[in-house]
């Protein structure tokens, strides 16, 4: 049985004070979660407090216009992001907040991890939301996987419905794993300090000295690169955003303003994000200029 004591009391020593943590308010825990996504901790902290500050509550960003959502969600990438939260506020505002996790997986832009970490962490219902940080937590305490792959989800979430029914603070058991999974639990983990060390069934196979580490845990995410592009086709789409936040351009213009390398060959390619741009409802086209929507 695992001694979450010892966790616990590492996490109250050892775990980091973010701003989203210790609240059981939906609005925040969701605000966070949909940020943290592809963004690393360190970057959200500055740009989830502006939000907060500008859109504090469901109502305050169920009003915000497409435009409003482009400016305040300028650097954190991926844009949608933002206009999916204002979507989910606007259900929230005409509906009310759901009452269990399978009310909040049935609102379009949520998916299982959402769903489980607003479970746990609003609902404090006893689930283990699984991304990449977890999985390799849960994985190896009690699988004994050094290297878990998603195949391996449905086990680890059982596992943990077993291993947490009698823990009080059962809520923040996945809180102080998100942070054993940064600061001890890494790739090549440092089994030797980790409070759960006698319990997982992994870190003898660690401290072993005798598991390879692969070069790549999990298979790359496939992005599209245009031929001869130093970049994914995501660089260039934030160029555009960029650009078209001071002011709108000229479909014609764009090309030289957001690649040094453009030629007029380039410019079906860039019509072609712009297309995806205007379909995602993040710029719109009037007369050949493209502006915030």
């Amino acid at each position: 049985m695992t001694n979450w004591n010892k966790l616990l009391t590492w996490f109250d020593h050892q775990g980091r004070k973010l701003p989203w943590r210790n609240t059981r308010n939906p609005y925040r825990i969701l605000v966070s979660e949909i940020m943290l996504q592809q963004t690393q901790v360190s970057r959200v902290i500055d740009f989830y407090r502006a939000w907060m500050k500008r859109f504090p509550t469901w109502k305050a960003l169920s009003k915000a216009t497409n435009a409003d959502i482009i400016h305040a969600w300028a650097g954190l990438g991926y844009n949608r992001r933002g206009l999916m939260l204002r979507d989910i506020a606007k259900t929230i505002t005409a509906h009310g907040i759901p009452k269990t996790r399978l009310e909040w997986l049935a609102l379009k832009g949520i998916g299982p991890y959402t769903a489980d970490a607003l479970a746990v962490f609003s609902l404090h219902e006893r689930v283990w939301p699984i991304d990449t940080n977890l999985r390799r937590v849960g994985g190896r305490i009690w699988l004994g996987k050094p290297y878990p792959q998603p195949i391996h989800d449905n086990s680890i979430k059982k596992k943990a419905e077993t291993a947490l029914e009698q823990v009080p603070r059962h809520y923040d058991v996945p809180q102080a794993a998100f942070d054993l999974a940064t600061a001890i639990c890494t790739k090549t983990p440092n089994c030797i300090t980790c409070p759960l060390k006698d319990e997982c069934l992994a870190a003898s196979k660690f401290l072993s000295g005798k598991v390879r580490t692969p070069k790549r845990v999990i298979k790359k995410v496939a992005e599209n690169i245009e031929p001869g592009k130093q970049y994914p086709d995501r660089i260039y789409r934030g160029r555009i955003l960029a650009l078209i936040r001071q002011k709108p351009h000229h479909i014609s213009k764009i090309g030289p303003l957001i690649d040094p390398n453009f030629s007029k060959k380039d410019q079906t390619w860039i019509n072609s994000m712009i297309t995806r741009l205007k379909k995602d409802d993040l710029l719109k086209i009037s007369k050949g200029k493209i502006s915030l929507p």
